[in-house]
This record gives structure tokens, sequence and C-alpha cells, in this order.
């Protein structure tokens, strides 16, 4: 019986060490258009502040933690999104001294690359969109189609500019003026923003011009304008910088207790709202503008 004890003591013993021993690396996915939250009971959330904030807490959170990764698929959209994500990532990355690794799967352009750049070091497939570093303001114009069906537009505002871009009125000099102001402004920004993370590493001297375009290129040439470190996945990457007993630990999102009652009582699933069906189809439009 006392040799048992002893055994089942040295048992206990070895696996408390190896549980110490174990590197934890942290996979944070950032998927999707970027743009701000409004609630609801959406399956697909935004990617927003408010949606990954608490994703971010907790990949900061495990024990024996490393690093954390960032699986980044996203085309863009919300510059003040990014900038809050990214800005809250450095915070936890400074704060815990973890490093912070991107690996970009399909796309990661635009916002997607702002967020790429929170990282230390950015790795991507050969066929990864990155880059599209700009801003762009778009819409529709329905001047002439209320003019067909008999439509008076009626407005009223207070301040001469109330009414900058309105889609039922032509466009006006003085509104182009104030957009493109506002777009200098969050461009300039999005540009000190990479060079502050990449700047030593951007090939500048013969592409300053062309990275700030708004041109987008595959992983493999990301790499040769300085835009990424690297070709790589994170299981490979990971595993040649802490070693093969590295432990991925994926941060899931947790399903409230309103959201999995509602499922049950659907049978698992649930018609998606008009505005779901319309997040969806925009999310789509941006991705299929960097697909095959």
């Amino acid at each position: 019986m006392i040799i048992t004890k002893k055994i089942y003591r040295v048992f206990i013993n070895f696996l408390r060490a190896s549980r110490k021993k174990k590197k934890v690396v942290a996979v944070l996915r950032l998927k999707g258009v970027i743009s701000p939250s409004f609630g609801g009971f959406s399956r697909s959330p935004s990617l927003s502040f408010e949606t990954v904030k608490k994703d971010i807490d907790k990949a900061f959170a495990h024990k024996g933690i490393k690093a954390v990764v960032l699986a980044i698929n996203s085309p863009g959209g919300s510059a003040v999104q990014a900038e809050l994500i990214s800005n809250y990532i450095r915070s936890m990355s400074q704060e815990k001294s973890i490093p912070v690794y991107s690996f970009l799967e399909d796309v990661a352009a635009s916002g997607g690359y702002w967020l790429a750049c929170t990282s230390d070091e950015i790795y991507a497939s050969e066929n990864s969109i990155v880059g599209s570093i700009g801003v762009i303001a778009a819409g529709f114009g329905f001047t002439e189609a209320i003019k067909k069906l008999g439509v008076e537009r009626r407005i009223i505002t207070q301040g001469k500019n109330k009414s900058v871009y309105d889609p039922f009125l032509p466009v006006k000099e003085s509104d182009k003026k104030i957009v493109e102001a506002v777009q200098k402004d969050i461009y300039e920004s999005f540009k000190r923003f990479v060079l502050a993370r990449r700047g030593s590493k951007l090939k500048l001297a013969k592409n300053k011009e062309k990275l700030f375009s708004g041109e987008f290129w595959s992983g493999r040439v990301g790499v040769e304008l300085g835009l990424i470190d690297n070709i790589g996945n994170f299981y490979q990457v990971m595993k040649q910088k802490y070693g093969d007993d590295v432990e991925f630990k994926f941060v899931e999102k947790e399903e409230s207790w309103l959201g999995k009652k509602l499922k049950g009582m659907m049978g698992g699933s649930s018609t998606p709202s008009v505005n779901e069906i319309i997040s969806q189809v925009k999310e789509q439009l941006q991705l299929e503008k960097f697909s095959l």
C-alpha cells in the first residue's frame, strides 16, 4: 500500500511538472468586415471592439502563455474600430510582455491590414491578399430614379452642410471637398500607423508611392515589399519558435443563454433577419473583390 501511494505521488508530481512546462500559444480569430456593433441577435456579429474585447482578454489570460496569434481574414471596414481593436491588443501585449504574431488567411486588406500591423511579426500564405492602404467612400445616387417615380425630395437642415452627400440630391463640389478632407485625415493616420509598425521593414526607397496607393498584392509580393515578414502558417511558425510541444488554445466565442434557448426552440437554426441578410451580402461583396 505504501509503495502504491509513493508511485501515485510520483505520477502526480510528473503530471504537474509536465503541465508547468507546457508552452501555450493563444489563437484569436479576427474574421469579417470591420464595422460598429449595434447589438441585436445576429449570428455573425460584426468585427468590432465591442465584439472582440472579451476574446482579447481571454487570449492574454491563459496560464503559461508565450504568445498570442491573430488569425486574420478581413477585407477591411471601419477605421475607428480597427484602431480601437489594434490599440487594445498592443496595450495588453505591452502590459503583459507577451509577443503578438499575425497570420493572414484569404484577405487582410485595408482595415484588415491595419489589424495585421498590430503584431510584432506578420505571416501569410503565398496566395493571401495584403495591402490596400487607402480610404474609400462609396454609395449610390438616386436623383434620376426619384424623378421617374414622381417622388419629391424634402429636406430641412440647420447648417448649410448638414445634407452632405445625400443620395437623393446631385453631388455638389463643396460636398466632395468636405468628404475628401475627412478621408485625407484618416488616410494620413493609416499611413502613420503602418510606418510606425513596419517602417524599418518596408521597402520604401522605390515603392513608397506604390505602397500607399491603395493597391493590393499576393502574400509572395507582400514579402518582397516588406508588408509581411514571411510565408508560413501559425502551426509551423509557432513550433519553430517555441518547440514541438507548444499547445494551441483557441479563443472560442461563448453563446449567450438567450441565444442557446432561441436556437433550441427553433431546432438549432433560425431564419435570418433582413439586417443579417444585408450584412452577409455586404461582406460577401467585399470579399469577392479579392477572390479568384
